[in-house]
């Protein structure tokens, strides 16, 4: 099992010494096909038939027991393993393997009950009532105990099943707690990092509005308040928080892996999720697994997904991943729930494993007739067999089946570029009394993968400590808080040779949220050529900074450039008229704005290219993706309206068996795989 150690590991750049289980050790040369499955809400004679259609449709990998705790242990200390006997057995003797979840996300009724402590309560210190989910209070030792248990009894049991091919701890941790319990564990936490009050005192500010702790009893989760909150106790409580969720992974994770130490261990991850920091989450899994939903109607949908698939990948050390969860059609959470149109399940999908996935899974199989979820779409949906969802399924895990000899435990090539990401920059960006709430930090980053997607760039993720010296081009598309090592990790990275480029609020404030002298780290006002950061000047929501060449959304900065900078690109009119809207000195670039899409593509192209990177394929139509992974290039059509493109050479499309010399022609979100042909 990997060690609970700080990690440098990246895309490239790879620290970890880790030698336990792996994906492959579940996928076994393939590509995992399935989804959640809740037998528990159907007849067993049902099950008979769930298991033909999911031989029909090639699934091989189902997740079980995600939400069966009151079904196996219905009073405590109670024990129900007999219908989950029966259903391994079944699965196992039809060829599908299972990724047995510990079931501790969603306890009992009886818990919170008879143990009301194990009860989160939120801001406002009122308690968060069974009924739902994820109510559970991550620091209660009750239901630590309680969650190791039954653990401990399906370890027992299940770790020889043959049916058994990975571990599922959980489900989206993402519970919060301001209760007395979290209060006593974030002061026990807080001791440990700063282990006296001076020091806590000094790091959160307490001079200012009079609140210098004198004893740790009096220090409290960022609870309601009459006005804003010190926004470092925030940042701790969020730091905390993360840490506390994964203090019961691993507990749940060390029990399975004493079982079974040959058998992977995964979390899934909800998508760009503030409440976990990723990375350091993703160094304590053995697989590291994601669940995806981005809005059909979305035009930038498939954007989306790349970034969440290329952050993925990073996080997994630039290894195969796993898609734990996707939609087959509508969700039920949005304001309305669209379905997706024909062929974009498919697109999506081998989107995916373009993206280095090697399993691709969805919540759930069967569509439920009851409960909060019931609209939300599942790979059987409502209309049964013959519906379109199903047949759609049936032609992915078809697909899946060709591709999986040529594709598995294979590698995405051709990353060059990382994009830096740091959720402690993203949590201190969040405080109340920040200069703008237009500013969102996921949506900053998103913009500027999509310039990198639009340009065709295929890019990786990484931490401002990770060793970055293997990648040609660095961007960093907004860092409010930078550590002393991070800033000093930039700085040699571009001493060294590298191609680095950062968006606007950079480096302002050090890891206890203190402003730096200057309002920009001087190392790197030293770097980017910037002599004086005088103001900020952030922009209304529809409110444009022209500069020359192109127009500035978000935010602007009165900044005075440096005498030995290379090159400006200055803003025309207004208050800033004159002043640095880009500068540029030698390898390093800072954007005190953020450039429309357009020209923020064309910039990021141009620098790219400057710094030797290059695209996969050249002359792609608007909207077509290509990826090589291993020996293979992935055309992947986001438009629907037919296209041409040129593909020097003799390829072998994969999914139809046809040859193709030159151009490969690609209707409505169509999709091609090839091989070169001799």
């Amino acid at each position: 099992m990997p060690t609970d150690k700080e990690s440098t590991a990246t895309d490239k750049g790879l620290t970890s010494t880790d030698t336990g289980p792996s994906l492959s050790d579940a996928t076994r040369g393939r590509i995992l096909f399935g989804g959640d499955y809740n037998p528990e809400q159907w007849p067993e004679e049902t099950w008979h038939e769930d298991v033909r259609l999911m031989k029909e449709a090639g699934v091989n990998s189902v997740t079980v027991g995600v939400f069966s705790w009151a079904k196996l242990e219905p009073t405590p200390g109670a024990r129900e393993f007999g219908w989950l006997d029966r259903l391994m057995d079944l699965l196992h003797d039809n060829g599908i393997g299972v990724v047995l979840a510990t079931p501790t996300s969603s306890p009992p009724p009886w818990m919170g009950r008879l143990h009301p402590e194990t009860l989160p309560r939120d801001e406002d210190g009122r308690i968060e009532w069974w009924g739902g989910r994820q109510h559970f209070a991550h620091s209660s030792a009750v239901y630590r105990r309680y969650a190791a248990a039954i653990t401990e009894d399906l370890a027992a049991r299940y770790g020889g099943h043959p049916a058994l091919t990975m571990w599922h701890i959980n489900n989206e941790y993402c519970t919060f707690d301001w209760s007395d319990t979290a209060a006593a564990a974030f002061r026990r936490w807080l001791q440990n990092k700063y282990e006296t009050l001076d020091a806590l005192n000094t790091a959160w500010g307490t001079a200012f509005w009079s609140q210098g702790y004198d004893i740790w009893e009096g220090v409290l989760p960022p609870r309601h308040a009459h006005y804003m909150n010190n926004p470092t106790q925030v940042l701790d409580f969020k730091r905390f928080t993360s840490d506390a969720l994964m203090e019961c992974f691993v507990a749940e994770r060390d029990i399975v892996a004493r079982h079974t130490p040959h058998i992977p261990v995964t979390s899934n991850f909800m998508p760009f999720w503030q409440g976990q920091d990723a990375w350091e989450w993703a160094e304590r899994e053995d697989v590291v697994s994601v669940d995806i939903y981005p809005d059909p109607r979305d035009p930038f949908g498939g954007q989306y997904s790349a970034l969440i698939h290329d952050m993925t990948r990073s996080q997994a050390r630039g290894g195969p991943w796993m898609i734990m969860e996707q939609a087959a059609g509508p969700v039920n959470w949005r304001g309305v729930n669209h379905p997706k149109p024909h062929g974009l399940n498919r697109l999506w999908s081998l989107q995916a494993v373009a993206r280095g996935a090697d399993a691709v899974c969805y919540f759930q199989w069967r569509q439920s007739r009851q409960g909060a979820e019931k609209f939300h779409s599942g790979m059987v949906s409502h209309a049964g067999e013959r519906g379109r969802t199903f047949q759609e399924v049936k032609r992915i895990g078809a697909e899946l089946a060709l591709l999986s000899p040529k594709v598995a435990d294979s590698q995405v090539r051709g990353s060059d570029v990382a994009v830096l990401l740091d959720w402690n920059a993203w949590w201190a960006s969040q405080q109340a009394g920040r200069l703008s709430s237009e500013i969102d930090y996921p949506a900053v980053v998103r913009a500027w993968h999509r310039a990198l997607w639009e340009a065709n760039t295929t890019a990786s993720f990484a931490h401002p400590e990770h060793d970055l010296s293997a990648y040609k081009l660095v961007v960093v598309p907004q860092s409010y808080l930078l550590t002393d090592a991070a800033i000093d990790n930039l700085v040699a990275y571009v001493r060294d040779g590298g191609t680095l480029v950062s968006g606007f609020l950079t480096g302002v404030a050090d890891e206890d949220d203190r402003v730096r002298p200057g309002g920009m780290d001087e190392r790197l006002r030293e770097l980017f050529g910037i002599r004086t950061l005088h103001e900020w000047w952030p922009l209304d929501a529809d409110e444009k900074a022209d500069a020359e060449g192109f127009r500035g959304t978000l935010w602007s900065e009165e900044i005075e450039a440096a005498d030995d900078v290379d090159s400006v690109v200055p803003y025309k009119g207004g208050e800033l008229d004159g002043l640095p809207a880009v500068l540029r000195k030698g390898r390093a670039w800072y954007l005190s704005t953020l450039p429309e899409p357009d020209a923020l593509r064309t910039l990021i192209a141009s620098i790219a290219e400057g710094a030797g990177v290059r695209p996969p394929l050249d002359g792609l139509p608007a909207g077509v993706e290509a990826v090589r992974r291993g020996d293979l290039l992935f055309l992947l059509h986001h438009g629907r309206d037919t296209v041409t493109v040129p593909v020097p050479g003799r390829h072998r499309d994969l999914l139809t068996g046809e040859h193709v010399t030159g151009d490969v022609e690609l209707g409505r979100y169509g999709v091609a795989v090839l091989e070169a042909a001799p």
